[in-house]
């Protein structure tokens, strides 16, 4: 057994766990973080920003939401379901943690917008626009992915700093002794067993979005049928597990619902051409929603939560195509503002590919037929809809009459979304120094989760009102947990 000695082990090295081991070397503290696979970054590569209320980026666009104003619209949204202690400290870090990125070579772009916006098409308008999105690595695009920049730019530092990363070494369990953290369990790339010993661990892993079965258990979705969520490779609940064999107490878990197609990072040109205020409609054919606040990804995950199949179909006659190829996109969402130009080629793309999720028909019987929508009830929606459409006014959901347009001419085109979710929230009771407490609320000593393993700020939906909050929480609690183990530590 080859045996390692560290005052912390970090373990995984995504955003809050790369955060935490920075952090930490920062006071001076030998670190050993342990990452399961051959790279570092986790979930936080493939998003985008987080986080930066109060922020000199955020004031220089003149934005001047404070933390304290932030705290309360947040605690309001959710009906103070989440640990209200938790949420104020990660809004009052949130600034400093900003110009912290910065200094260790992360940069920013602000993405907003100072137009008019109308409130029900508000997710990311002003003057609730408090995410900052990472500047992508030269020549990619502002997208999905661009954090990327972020995680290489933590994990350079955590090199610099002297900490230890040992990648495709996964921990297997906390060792305890006298009711106190003593060390960890290990397993090398080459299958030999590791024991690092050690004063305190900071448990970082991700949650269980890469767990079908534990999302069966604890959520009741079955992974490939009514949920396409993202699985990042290894968030299998390894952080639960460990924390909850040392006597962590648990608290519930949540995934942040969103809606998307499956493989939609495939298809994103496509996804984003039916993420339009078109018809909507679920299987029975009917409308469910005003289609002009689908651009609230979290809200519309309830709202197909709630349709039969938990799924539903976006529609676009050949008139309505050509508009948006003329015109361009209603809504620029994180697909960008060129999808219809590109429109053809992905919807080649997908019927080549065998893609079953994307249909074209020439009449509504056959769109019908291929989609399992109800006949008799897309008939009597389109009726509906087309004769308001011609009235200029939505006499069912009253949707801006801006986007009313008729579906009447074949062919037809339609798209099917799902429930997605980003990953888990939750499983870890901690208190506000993300100490892993037990059921007596006690703190564990040298036990502390952070980033989604412990992430109890939200009620039953992602904020929107406040975007930028899971990947800045996670970047937050790592950070001010590496700075707690030093207290700890140090006696």
């Amino acid at each position: 057994m080859k045996k390692l000695q560290a005052d912390v082990v970090v373990v995984a090295a995504g955003a809050s766990g790369l955060a935490a081991s920075v952090s930490a070397a920062e006071q001076g503290l030998k670190v050993i973080t342990l990452e399961k696979n051959k790279v570092t970054g986790g979930a936080a590569s493939m998003g985008m920003g987080l986080n930066g209320v109060g922020s000199k980026n955020q004031r220089m666009h003149g934005l001047n939401l404070t933390a304290d104003e932030a705290f309360l619209k947040h605690m309001h949204y959710t009906h103070w379901m989440g640990n209200a202690r938790l949420t104020y400290d990660y809004y009052r870090k949130a600034a400093s943690t900003i110009d912290w990125l910065e200094d260790h070579g992360v940069e920013f772009i602000f993405r907003g917008s100072s137009l008019y916006t109308p409130t029900r098409m508000r997710p990311f308008a002003q003057p609730d626009m408090t995410s900052l999105t990472v500047k992508p690595p030269e020549g990619q695009k502002v997208g999905p992915r661009c954090a990327s920049a972020m995680t290489k730019a933590l994990t350079e530092s955590l090199i610099s700093l002297g900490a230890e990363l040992l990648t495709e070494t996964p921990a297997k369990h906390v060792i305890m002794k006298d009711g106190k953290v003593a060390g960890v369990q290990a397993t090398g790339p080459k299958g030999e067993d590791i024991e690092i010993e050690c004063k305190a661990v900071i448990l970082a892993c991700g949650g269980f979005g890469d767990n079908p079965k534990m999302i069966n258990e604890n959520l009741g979705f079955t992974w490939g049928e009514d949920l396409f969520s993202f699985r990042i490779p290894g968030n299998v609940g390894d952080g639960l597990r460990m924390a909850w064999e040392c006597g962590a107490a648990k608290t519930r878990v949540m995934m942040e619902l969103m809606y998307q197609i499956p493989d939609n990072l495939n298809h994103f040109d496509l996804e984003g051409a039916f993420r339009q205020p078109l018809l909507w409609v679920n299987k029975m054919g009917e409308r469910f929603v005003p289609e002009d606040c689908i651009g609230n990804t979290a809200t519309m995950g309830n709202c197909i939560l709630n349709q039969p199949g938990r799924t539903c179909f976006t529609i676009m006659d050949s008139d309505t195509l050509k508009y948006y190829k003329r015109r361009g996109v209603d809504f620029p969402g994180v697909q960008g503002e060129e999808v219809f130009d590109h429109f053809d080629e992905a919807a080649a793309a997908a019927k080549e590919e065998g893609y079953k999720y994307y249909f074209e028909a020439d009449t509504i019987e056959e769109l019908c037929e291929k989609t399992g929508i109800k006949l008799e009830g897309l008939k009597e929606t389109l009726e509906q809809y087309n004769a308001d459409c011609d009235l200029g006014r939505d006499t069912v959901f009253n949707k801006d009459y801006h986007f009313l347009r008729p579906v009447r001419k074949g062919p037809f085109y339609a798209l099917q979304s799902f429930i997605g979710a980003y990953g888990t929230l939750g499983g870890v009771k901690v208190d506000r120094k993300f100490r892993a407490i037990d059921n007596d609320w006690e703190p564990i000593p040298g036990l502390y989760s952070v980033g989604t393993d412990c992430c109890d700020i939200y009620g039953d939906t992602y904020p929107f009102v406040l975007p930028g909050n899971t990947m800045g929480f996670c970047v937050n609690s790592g950070r001010m947990a590496g700075e707690y183990v030093a207290e700890y530590i140090n006696g």
